[in-house]
Order: C-alpha cells, then sequence, then structure tokens
C-alpha cells in the first residue's frame, strides 16, 4: 500500500419524503498519515503546512494541530476504547486548495503488521464547525463478500434536511485499483438516503498530480457549493427541515418547565 489518487465519482439519493438525487466528479488523496510531510513535497504545486495550489494543514482535521496526526488518532482510540492495529494508517480526503478545504467526511484505514486491513473510522464534519468521529470496528463489523460492512447510530446533526433518529450502515471495499466508499442512513431500519464514492487509483506522482489539478480545478470550493445548491433544491421541494439540536435545546426546556409548573399549579393542595 503506498499514497495515491483517486479519481471518479460521487452520488447522492435521498428516497423520502421526496426523491432527489445528484452526482458529481470528485477526487481524492489517500495518504499514508506517517509520510504526509514527504508526500506534499513531490510537487512544486503541493505543500505541508504552507499555502500552495494544494495543500495540507494538520488543523484541518480534528484534534491538537501541535501534535502529529498519527498521535491524535491514537489519543482518540484511547479516549474510544479502540485497539488500534500495528500497521500503517491511511487517510481518504480532499486536500486544501488555494488556501480552502472542506470535507463532509474523511475515511482512515488500519492495517496490521501484515498488509491486512483490520478495521477503519469516518470523520464527519458538518458546515456549522462540528465534527464527529465514527469508529468502524471489528465489533460492529458484518461480513459481507469482498467489502467490509458497518452499524452506527448517527451521533451528529450534519443535514439541516436529516434529522437524528437515524443509522448509518456503511460499506467499504478495500483501496486498490478501485475504491468503493458508500453508507446507506436509514430510518426505523428503512432506506432513507445514501451516498456512494466510486473511485479508481492513480499514482501520486507530480504529473498525475497536475492532470488531476487541471481536470478538477478548486475541488472542495466545488463541494461547498454543490452542498448548498443542492439545500436549496431541497428547501424548494419543500422538504422538512431539522433545527440542531442545540439550537433547539432551550426552547425544549423551556416547554419542558412551563409544563411542570402548568401540572404543579393543577395538583390538588
Amino acid at each position: 500500500m503506498e499514497s495515491a489518487l483517486y479519481v471518479g465519482r460521487l452520488r447522492h439519493r435521498r428516497f423520502t419524503p421526496k426523491e432527489h438525487s445528484f452526482e458529481y466528479p470528485v477526487f481524492l488523496s489517500l495518504l499514508d498519515v506517517d509520510e504526509i510531510p514527504e508526500i506534499m513535497k513531490r510537487s512544486p504545486l503541493s505543500s505541508y503546512r504552507r499555502w500552495n495550489v494544494v495543500s495540507y494543514f494538520e488543523r484541518d482535521h480534528f484534534g491538537d494541530p501541535a501534535k502529529s496526526l498519527r498521535e491524535r488518532i491514537e489519543g482518540d482510540a484511547r479516549q474510544n476504547n479502540v485497539a488500534l492495529p500495528d500497521g500503517k494508517i491511511f487517510l481518504l480526503t480532499h486536500l486544501r486548495y488555494f488556501g480552502y478545504v472542506f470535507n463532509p467526511v474523511s475515511f482512515f484505514y488500519f492495517y496490521n503488521a501484515q498488509g491486512q486491513l483490520r478495521q477503519m473510522m469516518a470523520e464527519v464534519n458538518n458546515t456549522f464547525g462540528e465534527s464527529h468521529n465514527y469508529w468502524l470496528t471489528p465489533e460492529n463489523e458484518r461480513k459481507v463478500a469482498a467489502a467490509r460492512r458497518y452499524a452506527s447510530e448517527k451521533r451528529m446533526h450534519v443535514s439541516p434536511f436529516m434529522g437524528m433518529d437515524l443509522d448509518y450502515d456503511w460499506i467499504f471495499t478495500e483501496p486498490g485499483e478501485q475504491l468503493v466508499a458508500h453508507v446507506n442512513t436509514l430510518q426505523d431500519g428503512k432506506p432513507f438516503f445514501d451516498a456512494t464514492l466510486r473511485l479508481q487509483r492513480r499514482e501520486w506522482t507530480r504529473a498525475e498530480l497536475h492532470r488531476v489539478l487541471a481536470a478538477y480545478p478548486l475541488m472542495t470550493a466545488r463541494v461547498i457549493g454543490a452542498i448548498h445548491w443542492e439545500a436549496l433544491k431541497l428547501w424548494i421541494k419543500r422538504v422538512p427541515v431539522f433545527t440542531h439540536p442545540e439550537k433547539k435545546a432551550p426552547a425544549d426546556t423551556l416547554q419542558t418547565n412551563s409544563a411542570a409548573g402548568a401540572t404543579k399549579g393543577n395538583a390538588p393542595g
């Protein structure tokens, strides 16, 4: 396994309460987390911790940016009682382009010393600046042919058009000449939404990086643009909007207190 570029397409499909789907071309980077500074030196257009056409900053992922990414991963694993295998860790993510980055989700692949993929983690971000790591370990894995499948409950508000009463069904193939990352979002066990990445591998070389940068300019700006454009379409279709749980908490508390007061006032004696 080596760091690579992956090029392909992303598809989103919503099944309820209104059907909606879209698809667009993307490219992502698969990075050995221990070699990121060296990888970013392979082209004059790429840099580590410095502005460039394409760059990587430690602050673009969770945790204390003063620490290495591996240190932050190990610390988060300890906090979540996750035992990490003893091999390489790879990160599938968008890099920073012309100083801008947004990653709806980044995937971490964990290998043992024999080069076998053992578990995964999904780092999910929302447009409110929040982040949550979903650890996908053997304990919540279901075996399927030629893929790895994990189940987890939704833990963080992401889209204003989705509530919190949802579950995730993650399906991955191992990074090879092709790579698939798929997530089913379920409501009461029924399909609500899904997203699929289908990608093909390219070597991380100076020439190949320059080719994909020319073919996919301003990649992460296009991602955030697509998010808001599709959100507008959903709003026009009158898809229900869900308030961020933390923003509605005070109102819920007030309503609960009012109900309690009314009950107390109506109680005999």
